[in-house]
This record gives structure tokens, C-alpha cells and sequence, in this order.
């Protein structure tokens, strides 16, 4: 009976310690106002490209325009490589391990306490346009209507909706620049194929050239998107009084990017800006994740921010200009994934978890008898995932597996890996050459996978527990996706099945 008692007063001591500490960080910022939101997300689009990060290239003066104006972070991570986890975890504040199906591509999504929900109740109304959370079924769970909110045609419908002096969140979700790309977009949009920089874990060609600054022109394209959100928010008034976010999802849709643990797939554009109530043109470095946008959400809008939410709120870093606010500086960010696409028999994933600090990133590979870019020949976890639209990065790698010069950079991005990669980045900012066995490494590699897993214990990971949440047998609600049909081009030159089957007896 001492023990029970003993283990009851410290769940609760725990519980209202994490209470009191809310309520200091809630003390730290004092709301003059209940601003409003207008989140643009971008989808499959990588940190440095945009003018802002350094890529000179491209040609984004709206976005760079906010930055300037506002807060710029350059770590910046997704939690989940996947387009739907991502923005699960985005709503929910909460790492997607511990979302159940959630946690996976075109998955339901449980009920549980949201942000959009929180603010609705608090008064705010809120939409979307757009993808929102997504590809999945919400209804199978009971949701009216998606996950992040009512959806809207445009910012106009919503806003008409809108009660004089009610605040308001809106989420834009772009589909650019995702696959499939405008073909040969990168001429009209002026972009000079010569001056692209080819990371090297793709092969230097023109076609991955053009295919690269087709991707460049699909993000100039949001940019404007970004342009007339902006001008909207001017005419009516409402521009002093609306917080703006610029993110993404998760990394761009090539080879080593979507899908993948490597910064090309989980490290992100975000750009927070209220020039009113925040000082601008500044730069943080501390190591954020897309989750934390809940709780900041919250604690500006003077929310109180839910218990279950592990998520932390940026407003100590928002408001001062020390890059590290008032606490501890975030030093790294921790990631995971389970099963993206319907990409291996059964529906299999190739479960893992990651932990990136500023000089090494570790990733775990839970089944590394498995394909990580999906069965052959398909490879359904790189770009098109039954390679029924254009995908030419993919499809020369595919074509040209064999070639000297490609075959290296094939296998790191569809052959099978190791139970345990680490990159020093000090020296691999491309994250090309695993040093996970190396001698001089092993201390490294013990106190990351120490810190990896104190985290995912602080977390609640399934994984880390004696019965995990059997993600592989989670509905997928896509069902042409069990049985791909190539397209016409895919087949004549890869030399594919008309129809492949991934549900076996």
C-alpha cells in the first residue's frame, strides 16, 4: 500500500510541477492582444531553398520579405519525413509515435484534443485550404470535417465568416511543390540550369538539372501564393494583428529526401513574423521541431496549453532577441517514421528514429532486412510511389542503376541499410559516409543513442516499451496503392508488370 501511495503522490507532484512551469513560461509573454494566424505551408519543400536560406537561384522576394520582417529558424525539423504524420503531429503538439495510425501515410487519425479544436473553443474561428491534414481518412474516427479545421475555397469564403473583432486561424496548405511538377516549368520561370547546385547524393545530369529547377519553379509559384495571402491580410486590416507562418511539411520529393531520416527529409523552411509585437530581421539556431507550433499557437493566442501536448511553445525564443530566450538553448531534435506508402508486401514499413544535434545526426533502423525505399522494382517510397507520373530524377537512377557513377548513389538511396547509421557533420553535411562503426565514433554513437533514448522514453515511443503499436497492421485508406499500376512510360523503359500486388495470403 506505501508503494501505491508513494507512486500515486509523485504522478501527481509530476503533474502539477509540469503545471507550474506552463504557467511560468505562460508569465514570460504578456498578450496585449488575441492575434490572429495565417499558416502557409508549402508541401515537400526543403530548407535551403528558398532566396532567404541561401539558395540565390531562386527567385522567392515575398517569403525573403517576411523573413527580414520576422523570425527566421535555420533547424528547423518536421517530426515525421511523411506528408500526414507531419501534420498530425503539427496539430496535435505531440511526437507521432504516440498518435496510434496516425503516425502513418494515408492512416485515420484518432480522436484527440487539436489546436484548431482548443482555439474554436476559445472563440476563434478557423478553416483551411487546402490539404490540411492529409492523405487519410478522418471520418472513420469521427471527425466532421478534417482535422485542422472546416475547409474553404479561399481566404475570401472564410473570412466572410468572421465575426467584427473575432480572431481567426487560417492554414494554407500548398500543394507546391509536390510531384507531379509543371513539365519544363524551370523555362518559362528563367532559371539557369548551369547554376544549379546538384547535391551530391543525385547524379550531375541534365535531367536531374531540369528536374531540379522544375521543383525551384513550383516553389517560386508559392511564393506568389505568399504575395496575395499577404495582400489579402492588408486590405483588410488585419495585417498588424495576424501572426504569419511560413513552413512546410517535411523535405523535397527525391531520392535520400521525402521518406527519409536524412535532413532532405525532415529538415524545413520556418519563418514566424508579427512585426507589431516581435522584433524581426532575426536568425535562431536553436533546434525546433513542426510540433512545437501547437503550443506556440496556444500560449499566444493566451490558451492554456494541454498537459499531453510534448511539444514545447517557441514564445521564449519569439520574444527576445537572444537567440536562446530565456532557458536552455535546444540543442538537438528527435524524428521518427513508420510506414509511409503501401511500398512492401503486406503493408510493411521500415519503422525508425533519429536524433540530430549540430555536428552528428543518428538514425536507428528498426528492420534493416528491409528495403527502405520500398520493394523492388518499385521502390514505392522514393517520389512516385508507383512510378505512375513523371518522376525523371528517379526514373534515371532506375534506368542507370548499373552505371559506374550512379551505382554508388543508388544504393544509398534505394538499397537496404544498416541497423544503425551516424554522419559527422562537421565534415558530411550530405550525410554520404557512415561512420557508425568506426572506433573513433563508438563514444559518440553511445551518449546519442543515450540521449535518443531518454527521449523517446520521455515521449511514450511504443518502441521503446515491451508491446508496441502494430503500425504495419493500421488500415491504409488507398487501396489502388496495394496493387500499383505503373505507368505506360515506367514500363516500356524500366521493363515493369503491367500491375504489381503487395497483399499476400
Amino acid at each position: 500500500m506505501d508503494t501505491v501511495k508513494h507512486i500515486l503522490f509523485y504522478a501527481a507532484l509530476s503533474v502539477l510541477t509540469i503545471a507550474c512551469q506552463r504557467e511560468k513560461e505562460k508569465a514570460k509573454f504578456q498578450i496585449k492582444h488575441h492575434p490572429n494566424f495565417l499558416i502557409l505551408m508549402s508541401d515537400n519543400h526543403s530548407w535551403q531553398d528558398l532566396g532567404c536560406y541561401g539558395n540565390t537561384l531562386l527567385k522567392t522576394p515575398t517569403i525573403d520579405q517576411v523573413a527580414k520582417d520576422g523570425i527566421k529558424f535555420t533547424n528547423a525539423f518536421c517530426n515525421a519525413p511523411s506528408c500526414s504524420p507531419a501534420r498530425a503531429s503539427m496539430l496535435a503538439g505531440q511526437q507521432p509515435w504516440r498518435l496510434r495510425e496516425a503516425a502513418n501515410l494515408w492512416g485515420g487519425f484518432p480522436k484527440m484534443e487539436l489546436y484548431p479544436e482548443i482555439l474554436e473553443k476559445a472563440g476563434y474561428h478557423v478553416g483551411i485550404e487546402g490539404k490540411g491534414w492529409g492523405p487519410g481518412n478522418y471520418e472513420v474516427d469521427g471527425w466532421p470535417h478534417n482535422p485542422g479545421g472546416q475547409s474553404y475555397n479561399s481566404f475570401e469564403e472564410f473570412y466572410n465568416e468572421v465575426d467584427k473583432g473575432q480572431p481567426w486561424m487560417f492554414w494554407f496548405s500548398s500543394r507546391d511543390p509536390h510531384r507531379p511538377f509543371r513539365r519544363n516549368g524551370w523555362e518559362s520561370a528563367g532559371i539557369d540550369l548551369k547554376k544549379i547546385n546538384v547535391p551530391p547524393y543525385l547524379p550531375d545530369t541534365e535531367e536531374v538539372r531540369k528536374d531540379m529547377a522544375d521543383y525551384y519553379n513550383e516553389i517560386q509559384l508559392f511564393d506568389k501564393d505568399v504575395a496575395s495571402y499577404l495582400a489579402l491580410l492588408k486590405e483588410v486590416g488585419e495585417l498588424d494583428n495576424t501572426v504569419v507562418i511560413i513552413c512546410s511539411d517535411n523535405g523535397w520529393q527525391m531520392p535520400r529526401g521525402l521518406a527519409n531520416l536524412y535532413d532532405f527529409g525532415t529538415k524545413i523552411p520556418l519563418i514566424i513574423s508579427w512585426p507589431s509585437q516581435l522584433k524581426g530581421n532575426r536568425t535562431i539556431d536553436d533546434f525546433v521541431l513542426l510540433s512545437d507550433l501547437a503550443p506556440t499557437i496556444l500560449e499566444l493566442a493566451g490558451i492554456e496549453i494541454p498537459l499531453q501536448m510534448d511539444a514545447s511553445s517557441l514564445t521564449g525564443l519569439l520574444k527576445t532577441a537572444d537567440a536562446a530566450g530565456d532557458g536552455d538553448r535546444r540543442e538537438f531534435a528527435v524524428m521518427g517514421r513508420e510506414r509511409h506508402a503501401f511500398a512492401r508486401n503486406n503493408g510493411a514499413g521500415y519503422p525508425g528514429r533519429a536524433i540530430r544535434t549540430k555536428d552528428f545526426l543518428y538514425i536507428r533502423n528498426y528492420n534493416a532486412d528491409a528495403w527502405p525505399a520500398g520493394d523492388p522494382p518499385l521502390y514505392g517510397d522514393v517520389d512516385a510511389h508507383m512510378l505512375q507520373y513523371p518522376s525523371p530524377t528517379k526514373m534515371y537512377m532506375l534506368k542507370h542503376k548499373n552505371d559506374e557513377r550512379v551505382a554508388p548513389l543508388f544504393t544509398k538511396a534505394f538499397g537496404k541499410r544498416p541497423s544503425e547509421e551516424l554522419y559527422d557533420l562537421k565534415i558530411d553535411g550530405y550525410q554520404m559516409t557512415n561512420v557508425a562503426d568506426r572506433p573513433e565514433y563508438q563514444a559518440i554513437k553511445a551518449g546519442l543513442l543515450e540521449q535518443l533514448t531518454k527521449e523517446l522514453q520521455r515521449t511514450n515511443d511504443p518502441r521503446q516499451g515491451d508491446a508496441p503499436f502494430n503500425w504495419d497492421a493500421a488500415a491504409y485508406y488507398m487501396e489502388s496503392d496495394k496493387h500499383p499500376k505503373p505507368s505506360e512510360d515506367a514500363i516500356r523503359e524500366l521493363g515493369l508488370k503491367e500491375e504489381y500486388n503487395y497483399v499476400k495470403p
